[in-house]
């Protein structure tokens, strides 16, 4: 487990729930489960989840389980299981017990058998689309199925009959006897068994029939003993269900399901098959693309654990479902790599600099901070030549008024460096700029002192004979609508500029940069190695999040 120290617990309706379940005796001991279906990458309104399992059980010196909700075998994939438990890990989480739903399928199915017993349940032959007609309108009350009648002798027959294979998918299901007429349409004869003749990741073959996930789900909670079962807002019409199955099943332990708030962000989808299908229309390239809200995704860009975990925090547990700005996640990593990133510099469209003055071959050692903000990191050393690079757009040749970097007559300092002064311009054939000619004035050099003269600008640059090329790639929302619910497809709003990739160079001290390491460019922002495609003969930067925002922490 993380540890707790220095966090402040926040308040919430969930919390305050446990304090008194705790407080009047009514639990003795705290047990959340996070349960996540094996159909997909987790996203950050998982980590949300998370977060808020783990550290609660965690407060109170309770337990939480990892469990995997692996109820349909056709979506599921051993790819997410090993994808999910990676990411619970490295959000720094470590669970007390790692389950699955299919290893209570035989538990599951004998409380099946007990409900057929009891007459709470049948088997029904209706087609899917016929059931569908008879189940009514939000005006109309349900119409009873032919088949619900059958006796508990024939339904026990035909229940076993489907596990044993002997039936088509979708030629009979099981259904739970409530009432067809409740106002609640999850109570009425809700599915709980269906067939699916499919290969399954954990069961293999042993299995043709499995429990619909409003069955098994709350069986699971009650068989680990979990006592707040917590999920998302969508699932408060299911909860009557949950309460059905644990009641009608008989299990001894009774856990109760609290519901909150799920997380939207602006020009973010959060539904799983949403994301699925940017990854097979490859409008993404895999699960981790940095575009995704994956925490996978986001880890590849940068993004740290720390950041993560304090932006779900703050967002707190909420009753009705609201959107946050997605500019307060960016927040969050800001505040966290401020004080840890080394500084350093990359030009991103190179534009090469002659200091025709600077002596012929010769090469010097500057002093450079590598985070200001943070003295004990020390100082870097940067080389400095008669060539340079400089950013294509700190140089015009004709600027506009209060443009303060280089152009012709105008001087400018070298960060860390010199002054500058431009005094002619090479173009090509086509009349495009391609180098510039300078001249520095030695008096000038950073840290010496000099007063004799200031100048309003300053800009970065990196010397070019020891210049490593690196690949940048820089990002903007993948969706361009701030709400997810829209009208028409989501991929009608896709952004074409979420990505744009740019070749330029980086420090020297850069060539022992490794996957994950994390760094801010003077000017440009926070920047990770790409830890899918960087190797050592090509660095490849994801660009974090750019270096300022306009957003502010709401006050408390």
């Amino acid at each position: 487990m993380i540890s707790l120290e220095n966090k402040v617990a926040s308040s919430s309706f969930i919390r305050n729930i446990v304090i008194e379940d705790l407080e009047s005796g009514k639990v003795k001991e705290v047990v959340t489960r996070f349960p996540p279906e094996p159909n997909g990458y987790l996203h950050i309104g998982h980590a949300k989840a998370i977060c808020l399992n783990f550290e609660l059980a965690d407060e109170f010196n309770g337990r939480t389980n990892l469990r995997f909700d692996d109820t349909n075998p056709v979506k599921e994939d051993i790819e997410f299981v090993e994808a999910i438990k990676e990411d619970v890990k490295w959000l720094g989480f470590e669970w007390d017990g790692l389950y699955f739903a299919s290893d209570y399928f035989e538990e599951m199915y004998n409380r099946a058998v007990l409900l057929i017993k009891k007459g709470k349940a049948y088997v029904d032959d209706l087609p899917a689309e016929e059931m569908r007609k008879l189940r009514g309108t939000l005006t109309e009350p349900g119409v009873e199925s032919p088949y619900r009648n059958r006796t508990a002798e024939e339904n026990l027959d035909l229940f076993e009959r489907m596990r044993k294979g002997e039936f088509k998918d979708g030629e009979k299901v099981l259904r739970a006897k409530i009432d067809m007429s409740s106002p609640n349409f999850n109570m009425r004869d809700p599915v709980l068994y269906r067939i699916s003749h499919a290969h399954h990741h954990n069961t293999g073959d042993k299995w043709c029939i499995y429990p619909m996930y409003d069955f098994a789900h709350p069986l699971e909670d009650a068989i680990e003993g979990v006592t707040h079962s917590l999920c998302s807002l969508e699932f408060e019409d299911h909860r009557p269900l949950y309460d059905w199955v644990i009641s009608e099943c008989e299990m001894e332990n009774v856990p109760r399901q609290y519901e909150f708030a799920r997380l939207n962000l602006t020009n973010t989808v959060m539904s799983k098959r949403k994301l699925k299908l940017l990854v097979d229309e490859k409008i993404v390239d895999g699960w981790d693309d940095p575009r995704m809200p994956t925490i996978a995704g986001l880890r590849r860009r940068g993004y740290t654990p720390e950041a993560i975990r304090t932006f779900a925090r703050e967002i707190g547990v909420a009753r009705s479902n609201s959107t946050v700005d997605e500019k307060m996640l960016e927040h969050f990593i800001r505040e966290d790599l401020k004080l840890k990133a080394p500084r350093t510099m990359a030009v991103l469209n190179p534009l090469k600099v002659v200091i025709t003055n600077y002596p012929e071959g010769q090469v010097e050692m500057l002093d450079a901070e590598i985070n200001p903000e943070n003295e004990e990191m020390g100082v870097r050393q940067i080389p400095f030549s008669r060539e340079i690079y400089i950013e294509q757009d700190d140089f015009m040749e004709n600027p506009p008024s209060k443009y303060f970097r280089l152009f012709p007559g105008n001087e400018v300092r070298l960060k860390h460096a010199y002054f500058i002064k431009c005094h002619d311009v090479i173009k090509d054939e086509a009349g495009n700029v391609v180098e510039i000619h300078c001249t520095y004035d030695p008096e000038t050099k950073s840290g010496s002192g000099f007063t004799g003269r200031k100048v309003k600008g300053t800009i970065h640059w990196v010397e070019a004979s020891q210049a490593v090329p690196a690949e940048f790639r820089l990002y903007e929302p993948l969706i361009l609508e701030d709400e997810e619910d829209q009208e028409g497809t989501f991929l009608d709003n896709i952004n074409p500029n979420s990505l744009e990739i740019l070749n330029g160079f980086v420090e020297p001290n850069m060539k022992e940069a490794k996957p994950h390491d994390k760094f801010q460019f003077f000017r440009h922002g926070y920047f990770n190695v790409d830890p899918k495609y960087s190797t050592a003969d090509k660095l490849i930067f994801n660009r974090i999040v750019s270096l300022k925002s306009s957003f502010e922490l709401p006050k408390k």
